[in-house]
């Protein structure tokens, strides 16, 4: 087998093939190793990496198995963690200068329990400061670049995540999602990802850094294989009794459940959601395509009248003035964003009535949602409304030739995060210059199951794996 081959493996058949030897880990961590170390200068997905801890895990990993020991699902499999999950030991930035020697003394539990299911970590992946923007370049470690064109971003804030994975730098990567940051990314590099129902994986310790986020983010995978993702929510998904927002375990096996296709469900897709503005002409007729392509498994699809109001200025209340409590400004203003410093000091100026209407107006979307979900099992959306941005470009003012507002670009996701419920980002189309476009898939709450069942469908109707983006080695 071809080392390129192994790298793109699907991390469901590496852990198949660790588990009988006919591969070790130690031979397939050092074959991602070498090509970490070829293309990661090119495309910056990693800001810290950790060779020497992977080999010393993938050892320990073929040595279990020769022992006859107990495996855990992820046995032996590399992985990628994102720069805003705390990792004992190893350098944690949360992409600023903030933090930027800052080494954890304990694991994010989420980090924990990956590494109890025997994962290889092979290091941490860009992000932006704290998240806080759907495109990922920071002042430690600059711009990380988008696999297909490395002239574009990789989306964020989980882009390091997603443009390791797109690139064959490892099958597995743990990413985060407080208003895009799982989905973005997955859309602009061309992979799967899935910000699961919220609570569904606790999040502990909750630091000071993570308040601007905290009913927000979501934990989740991504990878190139929607088995994978079920192999790795079936190790993240728990309840942890120290996380308040934590909810019991679901009573589900992923892995299993997307063996399984519904026989009927009725799907609705929206372009808008009553309230966005524009989208990219190539995404809109992208998406109308892979919509009717469910057709042909005899679900109903069409077209959901929704009408969202106020959703930004409701999802932006909530972070930035998280974001004023979390940042001292005074002190930390020369070494962060300029866009992070507006947001602070637009936070600073709410006040508690304000916050309180924005809850308000949170749980009404919420019901806009619980009345779409009375009718339709699945809502389908663009991911985006924007293909990849170019290198130093942050927001657009049009959008189609249609003025827009700096967020709208992204607006089809954060919705969801104010909402908790499942979303998934899976390739569904290519530009003419080979730029991968991204449909969202959203569930009832607590159905991930569904999400991950009709993602799995549209990978066999409409497959992307045999794509690789190609670098100048």
């Amino acid at each position: 087998m071809k080392k390129e081959d192994i790298c793109f493996m699907s991390a469901c058949d590496i852990a198949e093939k660790i588990k009988t030897q006919e591969l070790s880990s130690q031979e397939i961590t050092e074959i991602i190793i070498e090509r970490i170390e070829k293309i990661n200068p090119k495309i910056n997905a990693y800001c810290t990496p950790t060779f020497d801890i992977a080999r010393d895990l993938a050892k320990n990993a073929d040595e279990s198995i020769k022992r006859g020991e107990k495996l855990g699902l992820l046995h032996g499999i590399p992985t990628s963690i994102k720069d805003l999950m705390e990792t004992e030991g190893v350098r944690t930035t949360f992409g600023t200068k903030i933090h930027e020697n800052y080494i954890p003394k304990e694991d994010d539990y989420i980090v924990k329990t990956l590494k109890n299911a025997g994962i290889v970590m092979l290091g941490k992946t860009n992000t932006p400061t704290y998240g806080y923007w759907p495109l990922t370049k920071n002042k430690i470690f600059g711009e990380t670049y988008n696999p297909w064109d490395q002239n574009r971003n990789s989306g964020g804030s989980s882009g390091g995540a997603a443009a390791a994975v797109a690139s064959g730098l490892g099958p597995l990567a743990l990413g985060s999602d407080g208003g895009s940051s799982i989905r973005i990314p997955s859309s602009f590099c061309g992979v799967y990802g899935i910000k699961p129902t919220f609570g569904l994986i606790p999040r502990y310790p909750w630091n000071l850094h993570g308040i601007a986020f905290f009913t927000l983010d979501h934990y989740g995978p991504i990878v190139r294989y929607v088995n994978d993702a079920a192999l790795m929510l079936d190790v993240m998904v728990n309840y942890y009794e120290s996380d308040r927002l934590s909810v019991p375990k679901q009573d589900v096996q992923y892995i299993k459940a997307i063996k399984e296709k519904p026989s009927k469900l009725k799907i609705g897709f929206s372009l808008d959601l009553g309230f966005i503005k524009a989208i990219e002409p190539e995404i809109e007729k992208s998406i109308i395509e892979s919509v009717q392509k469910f057709e042909k498994l005899e679900w109903s699809v069409e077209e959901a009248k929704i009408k969202i109001r106020k959703a930004y200025r409701t999802f932006a209340l909530i972070v930035t003035s998280g974001y004023a409590l979390d940042i001292n400004l005074k002190k930390y203003r020369d070494i962060i964003e300029e866009d992070l410093v507006k947001m602070i000091e637009a936070g600073q100026t709410y006040t508690a009535v304000d916050l309180k209407r924005a809850e308000l107006q949170r749980e009404k979307i919420y019901e806009v949602f619980q009345q779409f979900f009375k009718n339709y099992d699945i809502l389908i959306t663009p991911t985006a409304a924007v293909l990849p941005l170019e290198v130093g470009k942050w927001r657009f003012d049009k959008i189609n030739d249609i003025p827009v507002s700096p967020e709208a670009w992204f607006s089809h996701c954060y919705s969801f995060n104010l909402t908790g419920h499942p979303a998934a980002s899976i390739p569904c189309g290519w530009t003419e210059e080979g730029l991968p476009i991204g449909m969202q898939i959203i569930g009832r709450r607590f159905e991930d199951s569904t999400v991950l069942q009709v993602s799995k469908a549209f990978e066999e109707i409409a497959p992307w794996q045999d794509k690789r983006p190609q670098f100048e080695i």
